[in-house]
């Protein structure tokens, strides 16, 4: 029976981009090339970084490609590769879960390759368990289809990927090197720990082994543990779930006997940042929190009308004129009041005895991002708090999310965070105080050179 299963999954899987779906008509593709067109235009709150000639250059002549594309899948791509080049972390376009449910990333049947940008270089981080001395941990991809690994990424990857950095650029790129659908193959070249060159060829579909090596760390929403010298270590793994304020609230008495705590964030993408500042509430002293300055675009139409006719001179002591300039380039733009959060009476009483004011390391990474990078915008002035690892995700803001043809989906980014002095984090990250990076060497040898050197740092603080 399971020789049977094999077979006609194997007829399945060679058969498979052909048989990808195809429902969209010429009309549909168009409409929804337009659809993520026209929303740009109007609410992406960075087009004013975009060279609009071109980008509505790239859209005319996407209007004959979408309609030459070969079934749904191709479709799709090529919307993300319209969308790429936006360059925003908050703006993608997700496929209909038709065409997701056949895309793989990690599965090649009898093997599993899990891929980790590395000093820039495609690593082998994690395989499945049977395979583990065939392609031990730290083998590098060198070789792809017959491309260096560097060119395949350029030609072939990166451009279908929308990232507000270029780090992260690279990181996803490596993580996404061998996605594809079902059937999909890749000739590759594998440069081995010892220095010996193997090749290989993988094509994907379903892998039944479930043992990985290394084992995957169960990550719960909140980590916990001590180390010498009375340093605390929490690890808060989420910020979309607010039940991570009661594990936190929970864990206070106990973390009251800290004499220097350690919070790391490296694998927090975000959620909600209320539910982080109710956390960060604890952690310091301050009544008065200054948290990220917003804006959003504003449009009124005939203020865009009347400004084709307004030249720069004009909008000197002219507030009307100034609106009516700045429309028509879109760059007109909403501020949202800012004021810095102040803790009410009641506040102030219930956190009167709850504080863990000590010196605290915050360790970020190119992880942590969106609500986890504005809770660093709230540290960013609190002398005790020190940031130790890489520079964060460096993006962050309110997507719209709206549907496309046939089950797809996309998001706009509508909002600009920035420091309340204006100073901008997207694009760039949010930089440590003390930056470590994580060789190749330590992966090998299982080493957390980041955390290292927070209970190093905390260590001299407190003896």
């Amino acid at each position: 029976m399971k020789k049977l299963i094999f077979m006609l999954w194997a007829i399945f899987t060679s058969s498979m981009s052909a048989q990808m779906p195809n429902h969209l008509s010429n009309a549909e593709k168009v409409y929804g090339l337009s659809k993520f067109w026209q929303e740009a235009n109007y609410n992406f709150i960075y087009l004013n970084k975009v060279d609009k000639a071109e980008w509505d250059s790239l859209y005319r002549a996407y209007i004959p490609k979408v309609q030459e594309t070969k079934n749904d899948y191709e479709y799709y791509r090529l919307l993300q590769r319209f969308c790429a080049f936006l360059k925003d972390g908050h703006t993608n376009v997700y496929f209909p879960e038709s065409i997701q449910d056949s895309i793989f990333n990690t599965n090649f049947g009898e093997y599993r390759l899990f891929l980790t940008n590395i000093e820039g270089k495609a690593i082998i981080t994690r395989v499945n368990e049977s395979k583990k001395k065939e392609i031990p941990i730290g083998t590098e991809i060198t070789k792809v289809n017959g491309n260096p690994t560097h060119i395949y990424l350029k030609e072939h990857v990166l451009p279908y990927i929308s990232s507000s950095t270029d780090y992260i650029l690279q990181d996803w790129g490596v993580w996404r090197l061998l996605e594809g659908y079902v059937g999909t193959s890749y000739d590759l070249e594998l440069k081995l720990p010892n220095g010996k060159i193997k090749n290989l060829t993988l094509t994907h579909s379903i892998t039944e082994e479930e043992e990985v090596y290394p084992p995957f760390e169960e990550r719960e929403l909140l980590d916990m543990k001590w180390y010498d010298k009375n340093i605390a270590y929490v690890a808060l793994n989420s910020f979309s779930d607010p039940k991570i304020d009661s594990l936190f609230f929970e864990r206070i008495p106990e973390l009251k006997k800290a004499k220097a705590l350690i919070v790391d964030l490296r694998n927090n993408g975000g959620g909600s940042t209320g539910i982080g500042q109710e956390i960060f509430n604890h952690l310091t002293n301050d009544t008065i929190l200054y948290g990220s300055k917003f804006q959003s675009r504003l449009h009124v139409p005939s203020f865009k009308a009347w400004g084709r006719w307004t030249e720069e001179k004009d909008t000197l002591n002219n507030s009307w004129a100034k609106q009516a300039y700045l429309s028509f380039r879109d760059e007109y733009y909403h501020d949202f009041p800012y004021s810095p959060d102040t803790l009410s009476v009641a506040e102030k009483e219930f956190l009167k005895d709850k504080r863990i004011i000590v010196p605290i390391v915050l360790l970020i990474g190119h992880n942590t991002a969106s609500a986890a990078e504005d809770f660093l915008i709230f540290a960013d002035n609190q002398k005790h708090m020190t940031k130790i690892g890489e520079p964060t995700f460096g993006s962050t803001g309110q997507p719209m999310l709206f549907d496309l043809p046939n089950g797809g989906q996309a998001r706009i980014c509508t909002k600009k965070d920035t420091y309340p002095n204006g100073k901008e984090f997207v694009g760039v990250g949010i930089q440590p105080d003390i930056e470590v990076r994580k060789t190749l060497s330590d992966y090998m040898e299982n080493k957390d050179p980041a955390l290292d050197r927070a209970l190093d740092f905390l260590g001299k603080k407190i003896r």
